[in-house]
């Protein structure tokens, strides 16, 4: 799931959307490479589209600038998330639900921890990048939202500490598991932070 997705969980794609999903994979790619290669100042939208032999027009049907290249979500992939929470059992309890969802976001996790961990590289060596990483993360957190919203019938402090935390949890994570060096399982890891949580940070 990385900080960024571009095609929401448990999705079969068309031959059309597979397309999209391999330009706009194809965009995402040239413009970490470029930016870690050269810095953003030093990064066209023009170089981004060369990189990924289309053109600047294409560029532009799939993201609003370079930074949203970087790092935007795809408004599909937030739709999922969305989806992915409401569609959880309806007698689940929200965080067990959100623990759910957010497992099921690594799937996969070999194909994106290394661009994740570059792109959060390349926010710490370049600063101006922090407003947009952000707000990636808010988007997450607003996808979730929305569906836990949804599923509890009204949107109030609860659902908001709900999401908060069990984000949170799933971020940390990353963090403490790219510290030791991605040893042993992130989802393992994982498990350790929710089960923690859910005993009240009782030890």
């Amino acid at each position: 799931m990385a900080d960024t997705a571009t095609v929401p969980p448990s999705v079969e794609l068309g031959r059309r959307e597979r397309k999209k999903l391999e330009t706009r994979r194809a965009l995402r790619e040239a413009a970490l490479r470029l930016v870690a290669e050269r810095g953003p100042d030093q990064v066209s939208v023009e170089d981004m589209a060369e990189a990924a032999d289309v053109s600047v027009r294409t560029f532009f049907n799939y993201f609003s600038s370079k930074e949203e290249a970087l790092f935007g979500w795809d408004d599909d992939a937030l739709a999922g998330i969305t989806a992915a929470v409401v569609d959880r059992p309806a007698n689940e309890a929200p965080f067990k639900a959100l623990r759910a969802v957010i497992r099921g976001f690594f799937d996969g996790v070999e194909e994106w921890a290394d661009g994740r961990a570059l792109r959060h590289q390349l926010v710490r060596q370049y600063p101006t990048l922090l407003p947009r990483f952000l707000a990636t993360h808010h988007q997450m957190d607003e996808a979730l939202l929305r569906g836990l919203v949804m599923r509890l019938g009204e949107d109030s402090l609860f659902a908001r500490l709900v999401v908060t935390t069990a984000s949170n949890a799933m971020r940390l994570t990353l963090s403490q598991w790219e510290a030791s060096g991605r040893k042993g399982s992130v989802l393992d890891l994982l498990d350790e932070s929710f089960d923690t949580l859910e005993r009240g940070l009782k030890k």
